[in-house]
């Protein structure tokens, strides 16, 4: 069999180590991108905002979950209402800054408590249409941006599903191990150039390499230390692409593993919540400690598949539920509030034994999209989704 160009190609990319790129890319002319960079931060396994950003002036909180509920006068910067889970105090500042806000009762159109086809759906974000590309990979070509490191999946060699469809993008186990396996001992990447470049793959990964490279050859030190954890690693390295001015224009990172069926726990630490919590919130504090003024340009949100049923069960956990709470950092945030068309918790306003969702988690994305990334319609983003009015971000001038 005749081998062609392209998989002789294919097999040489696939000695990038701790890498992927993709053969896909706009060969345009590179345009500036004004907006914000978004870090898109998913919360794998279905995470319990009813925990994280607990509903204490709801009764029926109290009823639901006598053995899990977070006390009242334990919560850190709430309204009564609302107050953030006590494990969160490294985020505490950020929250009295006016960077950090929440917005609760998100969810999906269409639920389903099915890790697989939820995660599906949140990643691509176009349900009842025929798009099949992530919703991520959507807003970066609406952006125009063709820096070889505009879009990256930091933390997995496997490029996220989020980013999936024609817009460049890059994933890396992280910046100091990207590398074509090899290169060095013999002139790999060169024979490559030579060989194929002018072969879109090939040239996406020359232009990646390169630009990593650059950032590589400088030294890095960083204004915090960050959590030896998986996400603390991951945010370090976007937060060394985004002070590089590398082009970064958005990054997705996965964080931990929220499927807490049982331990979730009381509010102490050793339970598995309260742990959980407190590595992200000292990854996101380090984050923007390190960042520091260049935290005005960037937007953190989180997503997860879904939350977690209203009611505990018997091993101190929560199960599969729908409605969910999000929460949204930057330098453009209105924080120190929570944002919610709060259902309540009382048995008539459950769906399911769920917490109803009423907004859709497109709609809150789709505002800080407008506001802080410059976007106009959302339609090829998110078709047929209107962007939220809670006022959670303030328009860039």
């Amino acid at each position: 069999m005749k081998t062609s160009r392209r998989t002789l190609l294919g097999g040489a990319l696939a000695g990038l180590a701790g890498t992927m790129l993709s053969t896909k890319m706009a060969f345009a002319m590179e345009q500036s991108y004004t907006g914000d960079t978004l870090v898109v931060i998913s919360l794998r396994g279905g995470f319990d905002g009813l925990s994280a950003i607990a509903p204490i002036g709801d009764p029926g909180y109290y009823a639901a979950r006598p053995a899990i509920a977070v006390p009242k006068e334990e919560v850190i910067g709430g309204d009564g209402t609302f107050g953030l889970h006590p494990a969160l105090a490294a985020l505490a500042p950020l929250w009295k800054s006016g960077k950090l806000a929440a917005v609760h009762a998100v969810g999906q159109p269409n639920p389903t408590r099915s890790h697989f086809a939820a995660m599906e759906a949140l990643e691509n974000a176009a349900p009842g249409t025929s798009l099949r590309s992530g919703w991520l990979d959507r807003m970066l070509g609406l952006t125009g941006a063709t820096a070889p490191l505009a879009g990256v999946s930091m933390g997995h060699a496997m490029p996220s599903r989020i980013l999936m469809g024609p817009s460049a993008d890059v994933a890396m186990t992280g910046i100091d191990n990207f590398t074509l396996a090899g290169d060095g001992k013999r002139p790999i990447a060169a024979a490559l150039r030579a060989m194929y470049g002018d072969d879109p793959a090939a040239r996406s990964a020359d232009r990646a390499l390169s630009a990593v490279g650059k950032i590589k050859s400088g030294a890095y030190a960083v204004s915090s230390p960050y959590p030896e954890t998986e996400l603390g690693r991951a945010l370090r390295d976007v937060a060394r692409l985004i002070k590089a001015k590398a082009g970064l224009v958005t990054a997705a990172v996965d964080c931990g593993d929220w499927d807490m069926h049982e331990g979730l726990g009381p509010a102490v630490e050793g339970q598995r919540m309260y742990d959980e919590l407190a590595d992200l919130a000292a990854a996101l504090a380090a984050f923007t400690t390190d960042l520091g003024a260049a935290t005005a340009n960037v937007t953190v949100l989180t997503i997860s598949e879904f939350g977690r049923r209203v009611q505990e069960n018997s091993s101190r956990g929560a199960d599969h539920g729908h409605g969910n709470a999000m929460l949204l950092l930057g330098g453009g945030i209105r924080g120190g509030k929570v944002y919610a068309n709060w259902p309540g918790l009382s048995p008539g306003a459950l769906v399911a034994g769920d917490l109803a969702a009423t907004s859709d988690y497109r709609a809150v994305i789709g505002e800080v999209l407008q506001k802080r990334c410059g976007l106009g319609s959302l339609e090829s983003v998110f078709p047929g989704v209107k962007p939220t009015t809670f006022g959670l971000a303030a328009a860039r001038s």
